[in-house]
């Protein structure tokens, strides 16, 4: 499951440096971006790091089974829904999507306080001495 995670966030990356490419096509031909434009890039870019991010953090914190299940599934959803429905909604014209941004939005924030909670509750065994770790030259 962080494979899916990590894999979306990466396409996540392209497919916002794609956006990001356009944008620059258009104020550089002496246009502008349109807001909703640069809020989805925004969104995406941001939420694409989040989502490799996560996907370390959930094998790191060992989740299984449903939660596991139901933190990469909310956080992907999230992910690309809340930034697609800005531009398909904005940029479209298809306003109806609009409010399903804070759908998308509480998909993303279940997801951080499921991590949330498995982060106050679970010890990583954090001592440098079980890690090998040690301290750098500097």
């Amino acid at each position: 499951m962080t494979r899916a995670l990590k894999t979306s966030g990466f396409l996540g990356l392209t497919v916002m440096m794609v956006v990001g490419i356009y944008q620059h096509s258009l104020v550089a031909g002496g246009g502008g971006a349109p807001g909703w434009m640069v809020g989805g890039h925004a969104h995406l870019g941001v939420l694409s790091i989040l989502a490799i991010v996560m996907g370390f953090a959930v094998d790191a914190f060992a989740l299984t089974g449903t939660l596991r299940s139901a933190v990469t599934g909310l956080f992907v959803v999230g992910q690309w829904l809340l930034p697609v429905s800005v531009w398909v909604g904005a940029g479209l014209g298809v306003t109806v999507l609009l409010p399903t941004v804070f759908v998308w939005g509480v998909c993303l924030i279940v997801a951080m306080l499921v991590m949330a909670w498995q982060a106050a509750t679970t010890d990583l065994g954090g001592g440098s001495s079980t890690r090998g770790v040690t301290p750098a030259d500097d």
